[in-house]
C-alpha cells in the first residue's frame, strides 16, 4: 500500500473514532506561554518547570501506537526542495537532524523509559522534519535543553533546530531565528468539571478567581475581568486546591498549564470558554538568518494543510484533555 494511501486511511480511522468523544467548551491553541521552559527554570508569567511535568503513569498516557502511525506517514520533500535550502542540505548531508529540546514535559516531549522514546507535540513535530528531510523520524538527535542554553546551542552549533516551547520575541530574534509560530496560547479558565456557571472571561465578574502571583494571571484579570475578586497564591499546586475546596470559583493562568492539569486529572476539571488575553506564540529555533526558516516555514505549511497538525494535536492533547476538536493551526509567518 502506497504512503498516500495508508496515512488517508489513517486519518479516516482517526476521524469515525473521535466522532463519539464528548466537546467540551472550544479551546483555542495552546502552548506554554510565559511559562514556554517546562524543562528549565520557566520565565515570569508561569509557574515552576515541574507544573507541567509527569512520569508516564500519571494521567492520561498518549496513544502510543496512534502516534507513531501518524509521525511515520508524514510527508517527505522532493530532493529538489532539500538542495535548496543550505539549512536542509547539511541536515541530508549529515544523515541525523541535531535538535534541542527536553524529555519531561508531558504534552509535548515526554520520554518512555520502557521503549526509550519520546512522544508529544513538539517531539511529533521535529521526528517529522526528520522524516521530510531524511524519509526516517527517528533519524535525529536530541540534546536537552533549559532556558538558559536554547540560543547557545543554536549559536555554538550543537543544533540544527530548537522544538521547546520557545515564545517568539524581539529579544531572541537578534540572536536567532524563528520558524513558525507553529503554537500559539492565551490565559484560560479551569473549573470543577461540574461548575455550569462559568463560561467565559465575562462570566468571572463576582466571583473568586485564583491566580498565581508572579504571572502575568493578575494583571490580565486585571484587564479582562475587572469585577472579579482575585485571590494570588504561591504556586499552581495551592491555586488547584483553593479551587478543589471550593475557596475559589475559578483559576486563571496559561491555557498549556490548564490542560495538562486535565490532562493528569481526567474528567476532573473542565476549561471554561475560549483563552483570552495576550497571544503568545512558540517558534522553532534556528541559526540566524538561516535559510531553514524558510524550508521548516513550507513544512509547516504542508502539515498545516494535509490535516496533520491537527492529528497531531488530537492524539497529543485533544484525545488526553477530552477535547474532540482541534484548534485552527496559527497562520505561519505571522
Amino acid at each position: 500500500m502506497s504512503r498516500m494511501t495508508s496515512r488517508d486511511q489513517y486519518l479516516i480511522d482517526r476521524r469515525h473514532a473521535l466522532l463519539g468523544m464528548g466537546a467540551l467548551a472550544g479551546v483555542a491553541a495552546f502552548g506554554l506561554a510565559g511559562c514556554s521552559d517546562e524543562e528549565a527554570p520557566a520565565p515570569a508569567g508561569s509557574s515552576s518547570a515541574s507544573d507541567d511535568t509527569s512520569e508516564e503513569s500519571e494521567g492520561t498516557q498518549i496513544d502510543a501506537a496512534a502516534y507513531d502511525e501518524l509521525v511515520a506517514s508524514g510527508p517527505v520533500a522532493d530532493d529538489a526542495a532539500v538542495a535548496a535550502s543550505t539549512w536542509a542540505t547539511k541536515i541530508k548531508d549529515a544523515g541525523t537532524m541535531r535538535v534541542g529540546g527536553v524529555q519531561t514535559s508531558m504534552l509535548f516531549c515526554l520520554m518512555n523509559e520502557k521503549d526509550n522514546k519520546v512522544r508529544g507535540f513538539d517531539a511529533g513535530l521535529f521526528q517529522m522534519l526528520a522524516n521530510y528531510i531524511l524519509g526516517d523520524p527517528d533519524a535525529y538527535e536530541l540534546t536537552q535543553v533549559t532556558s538558559n542554553t536554547r540560543e547557545s546551542v543554536l549559536t555554538n552549533d550543537q543544533v540544527d533546530a530548537v522544538f521547546a516551547t520557545y515564545s517568539i520575541t524581539d529579544e531572541r530574534k537578534e540572536i536567532i531565528s524563528f520558524a513558525g509560530p507553529y503554537y500559539t496560547t492565551q490565559q484560560g479558565i479551569l473549573v470543577m468539571a461540574d461548575n455550569s456557571d462559568i463560561n467565559g472571561v465575562d462570566d468571572l465578574a463576582g466571583k473568586n478567581v485564583a491566580a498565581q502571583s508572579g504571572s502575568t494571571g493578575p494583571s490580565v484579570l486585571e484587564e479582562y475581568a475587572p469585577d472579579a475578586n482575585i485571590q494570588e497564591f504561591a504556586t499552581d499546586e495551592e491555586a488547584r486546591t483553593a479551587l478543589e475546596q471550593g475557596r475559589v470559583d475559578a483559576y486563571v493562568i496559561d491555557a498549556t498549564m490548564q490542560l495538562g492539569a486535565m490532562t493528569r486529572n481526567p474528567g476532573k476539571y473542565r476549561l471554561a470558554g475560549e483563552e483570552f488575553g495576550p497571544v503568545d506564540a512558540y517558534g522553532i529555533g534556528l541559526p540566524h538568518d538561516s535559510d531553514g526558516v524558510a524550508f521548516v516555514n513550507d513544512f509547516l505549511t504542508t502539515i498545516e494543510q494535509d490535516g496533520t497538525w491537527s492529528e497531531l494535536w488530537q492524539v497529543c492533547i485533544g484525545d488526553r484533555a477530552d477535547i474532540a476538536e482541534a484548534p485552527e493551526p496559527p497562520a505561519i509567518g505571522a
